[in-house]
């Protein structure tokens, strides 16, 4: 509905020129960053600031809404196209010490992040976010970067890529929880009960009822017509569980994911991963651009010390809590090591839309945004090194359970 509500306050030559500005400057900026081997969700990142309306002389985006209106796409199409990549039957097989792990270090992480932003002084809503938005580490920017280093097939990066499916969609449903909670200005038992509760039947329903009906129904679309069709149906489907999903007062972002899940169910997955990649890459980075624009960057400068200290308190409690749980597990303690760098580095996507969420519904305040994106930022440029030093890391023999493995 307030998709809806925004394009109907937009006048469309002033929609088509700002689309126009952000599409023209993304470009820009994502040559750049590719040309200094640099990911390019920060070159998007700076764009929006570039182009924003806190940006001082002068904007180049006339209408606010614009931008809302963009990173609404942006963020389900990317968590549906996500979603793609993970049919049940991998989230089943993703290991029980995957699970295991991404529990322990999302809910460590996020109570210690907690008591130290409530240290540093933030409301109890805006701790609640940032202690969610550090809790995540970023798949796309981690995954690309153990492929340029040439390290994907790593034990440790194997590990690392099943805990990174589990802690999203830890955060995912936290994030449809603390939405629930915002909106109703209250944290009660009963409350996170009944949004927990609301969030399980939702996915519940949806992956049992909707994984034996809506996989062969996409087989057959994909069969009887061409791909373009193919393309609007599985669109379809991912606004509309995410209009479901809103109507439930949940994030959106469950519904987006949730589709996503059904389409990797179909025999059609692989063709749906085809030719929706290039939309993914098209909204990801309007949502990116738009999250940058959306920044107050003249408060960004009061918020660095903050920043980097959420930085160093998220990236210890996971190294804190991940190496220890490995090495118990019975793995090495180099591939402990290296798995604690990997979750611990990268901040991005899933931060932002954790921080874009909290702003939705008003429950933080407004430089919590501008703070992950400097958080992500920092961390995405400090990645690449932290893995490389990764690679360097020799400190132990062979485990008990790679023994056991060969």
């Amino acid at each position: 509905m307030k998709f809806f509500l925004l394009l109907n306050q937009l006048d469309t030559n002033l929609l088509i020129q700002d689309f126009a500005v952000v599409i023209i400057v993304a470009a820009v900026m994502g040559f750049i960053t590719f040309k200094l081997k640099q990911p390019t969700v920060i070159g998007y990142i700076l764009a929006g600031m570039v182009i924003g309306p806190y940006t001082p002389p002068f904007t180049l985006i006339h209408e606010v809404n614009t931008l809302n209106l963009l990173a609404e796409l942006g963020i389900i199409i990317l968590l549906f196209v996500i979603g793609t990549e993970f049919p049940i039957a991998k989230l089943r097989s993703v290991g029980r010490i995957s699970i295991i792990v991404a529990l322990a270090e999302s809910l460590g992480t996020m109570l210690i992040t907690f008591f130290v932003a409530k240290t540093l002084g933030f409301s109890q809503f805006d701790s609640m976010f940032l202690a969610l938005a550090m809790s995540v580490t970023s798949t796309i920017v981690t995954v690309k970067i153990l492929e340029e280093l040439n390290m994907i097939k790593d034990k440790s990066s194997l590990l690392i890529m099943g805990i990174l499916i589990v802690e999203d969609i830890i955060v995912i449903t936290a994030l449809g929880v603390l939405q629930s909670l915002a909106i109703t200005a209250e944290v009660s038992f009963l409350q996170v009960s009944l949004s927990i509760g609301i969030v399980a039947a939702f996915i519940g329903s949806i992956l049992f009822f909707g994984s034996r009906y809506i996989p062969p129904l996409i087989d057959k679309v994909a069969r009887k017509s061409d791909y373009s069709v193919l393309l609007i149906v599985i669109l379809g489907l991912a606004f509309g569980l995410s209009f479901i999903a809103i109507q439930l007062g949940l994030s959106p972002v469950i519904g987006a994911f949730l589709a996503g899940v059904l389409v990797a169910e179909s025999n059609s997955a692989a063709i749906a991963r085809v030719i929706t990649v290039p939309l993914r890459d098209i909204f990801a980075a309007l949502f990116f651009v738009s999250v940058g624009a959306l920044m107050d960057i003249s408060k960004i400068p009061i918020f660095v010390i903050p920043a980097l200290i959420l930085i160093i308190t998220s990236f210890a409690s996971k190294m804190v809590i991940v190496t220890p749980v490995l090495i118990r597990a019975g793995y090495s303690n180099t591939t402990a090591v290296r798995t604690g760098l990997g979750l611990s580095s990268a901040r991005g996507e899933m931060s932002l839309i954790v921080g874009k969420g909290g702003q939705d519904v008003g429950a933080i305040s407004s430089y919590i945004l501008p703070i992950l994106g400097v958080v992500t930022i920092i961390t995405t440029f400090i990645t690449p090194y932290i893995l490389k030093l990764g690679t360097k890391i020799n400190i132990s023999s062979q485990s008990t359970e790679e023994k056991n493995s060969t």
